[in-house]
């Protein structure tokens, strides 16, 4: 891992600044403008989060600015629920575009770099069909073959591209195709298709275009028009700078901008491309694209990721060129990082038993302190109820436990967290002869842990007042696959195979003190010796619903 920082103080080795440096040095840019180019077909995932993280902070760093620009050239994937999405996503990222823009405002502009092409014998419409072109265009060790229609007369290529424009033409008779050189060893600069017919119903334009860009024309002369001075973006697109560079040098471009990649993030046990993400979506194996197991921005929101520590992962895995998986465990470490410092803790049970304390006076009830949040201890503390019946988690109870054991059995005293300590003295079993009451004897002096002889327990456990616990329900959510790469390459055969069945578990009955009844969607805590959750959106008055973000220590690892 390559410690370049995407912003921030490290920021000064990174990779890309250094070419921007260069080009700054050397006049060939005046200020430094970048942008987000993602398509509105899908919502964005943990991928492209690096890609936001690169764009706005190189172009903070240098004091330009970074727009938003909406790649819609294909109108029967786009939507605007995805628009807004986005906007969303970057805006709890933390960064804020200087202006929206759209593919779509540039179709006139890129229409005329077209027609400039045709007239420069650079361009010329292709009857073969796309099975054809296909097998045309060759091999990595063989080189393509020419077009019939290749060398088609200027006039007659102006012609039938006006004739695509008005709608005559059929969808998939004819392309227009960019007149490179067919023996390249690049397979991009072999003719490409640069405008299709497509006589779909545009979001924003209407009914007004049947022809569209395809996105590698596109792409870089909007960059052109918009003003962008560094096009940054992944390392896909690498083979794909010398059509980049050629389409802006066809087109007449002054002070082109610069195409600079880096790495991809890719992070195992997570699909990170749309396409299958979509897919796991209408199979119905999540609930949706914010589903809390989904590696897509909107679902890690859901589930309680901190948007800073999503920065502070972008941060430390840094800009590389090099091919790396990253490790999902180094995500849910800058989370509980993250949420160890900022997350209020609170009494939770998530299996409860009921407990009884015998010798503690019926009817009487107590306050008991608790830190908000013992790494803010100037948010001071708040009180939790104590009184006669608590409950606490079943598995901190056993009759026969095996060695060190230190939570409450016959033979062992234990505190409760900050109250008093409490010794078994008896149970009480249903018809099946499950535990389903303990009843125990606590040391009225023993409050806060300290007693008057001294002496020391070893096991502290956290628990819930009958007199102040409100039922919740807890999802339980784990990684949404059990292996590391969740799918081939070929496809999306392997997902139902590769799904862990132990992603998600709901607890219903699960009990909370009452001091947190009005948390609000999205409010996080630390459940004592539980892990950290957030309140989901699925909540309603008098009905709360905690989605797990993290256990406390990565469980995960040690089952694989």
């Amino acid at each position: 891992m390559e410690e370049n920082a995407v912003y921030g103080e490290g920021a000064v080795s990174n990779f890309i600044h250094d070419f921007i440096d260069e080009d700054l040095k050397e006049g060939v840019y005046k200020k430094v403008q970048t942008r987000f180019p993602p398509e509105p077909n899908g919502y964005l995932h943990i991928g492209h989060a690096k890609a936001i993280c690169i764009d706005f902070g190189t172009a903070e760093k240098y004091g330009g600015i970074c727009n938003l620009r909406l790649d819609d050239t294909n109108p029967t994937k786009e939507d605007v629920e995805y628009v807004d999405a986005i906007m969303e996503d970057i805006k709890w990222l933390g960064f804020n575009w200087a202006n929206v823009y759209y593919a779509s405002d540039y179709f006139d502009f890129i229409y005329e770099c077209a027609l400039k092409l045709i007239d420069k014998g650079l361009a010329y419409i292709d009857e073969s069909s796309a099975d054809e072109i296909r097998a045309m265009r060759g091999t990595l060790t063989e080189p393509g073959i020419e077009s019939p229609y290749r060398n088609r007369p200027i006039d007659e290529t102006r012609e039938l591209f006006k004739k695509m424009t008005a709608g005559e033409i059929e969808e998939g008779k004819m392309v227009l195709r960019a007149k490179i050189d067919m023996a390249s060893p690049n397979l991009n600069m072999r003719d490409p298709v640069i405008y299709r017919v497509l006589k779909a119903h545009h979001h924003r334009t209407g009914d007004k275009w049947c022809v569209y860009p395809m996105y590698d024309f596109a792409h870089p002369l909007s960059d052109a028009k918009e003003g962008v001075t560094h096009s940054l973006c992944s390392l896909e697109f690498e083979n794909h700078r010398p059509l980049y560079n050629w389409v802006l040098e066809a087109a007449d471009i002054e002070c082109p901008p610069r195409q600079i990649e880096f790495a991809r993030m890719n992070v195992n046990y997570t699909l990170t491309s749309k396409r299958k993400c979509l897919k796991l979506v209408n199979d119905g194996l999540v609930s949706g694209w914010d589903d809390p197991r989904m590696a897509t921005l909107c679902g890690m929101r859901r589930r309680g990721f901190p948007a800073e520590a999503v920065r502070e992962f972008v941060d430390k895995i840094g800009v590389s060129k090099a091919y790396s998986v990253i490790d999902y465990a180094l995500l849910e470490s800058c989370v509980r990082d993250n949420l160890n410092l900022n997350a209020e803790r609170a009494m939770a049970v998530l299996r409860p038993l009921k407990v009884i304390i015998d010798n503690y006076p019926e009817g009487k009830s107590e306050q008991i302190s608790v830190e908000v949040n013992p790494n803010k201890p100037e948010l001071g503390s708040k009180s939790v109820t104590f009184s006669r019946e608590v409950f606490i988690e079943q598995d901190d109870f056993m009759l026969d436990p095996p060695g060190k054991y230190f939570r409450l059995c016959p033979d062992k005293e234990v505190r409760l967290k900050g109250a008093y300590y409490i010794k078994y003295a008896s149970h009480e079993t249903d018809a099946a002869g499950n535990i389903t009451t303990v009843h125990c004897t606590y040391d009225p002096e023993s409050r806060g842990g300290e007693t008057p002889d001294g002496r020391k327990v070893k096991g502290t456990l956290h628990w819930v007042s009958g007199e102040s616990a409100i039922k919740i329900t807890v999802r339980l959510y784990d990684r949404l696959f059990n292996v590391p790469n969740p799918s081939d390459e070929e496809g999306v055969s392997s997902f139902a195979d590769n799904l862990n069945p132990e992603s998600l578990t709901v607890l219903e009955g699960c009990l909370i003190d009452r001091e947190a009844e009005n948390a609000g969607v999205g409010d996080t805590f630390q459940f004592m010796r539980q892990g950290y959750f957030c309140v989901d959106k699925d909540s309603k008055p008098g009905a709360l619903v905690f989605n797990r973000t993290a256990s406390l220590k990565d469980s995960f690892s040690k089952k694989v």
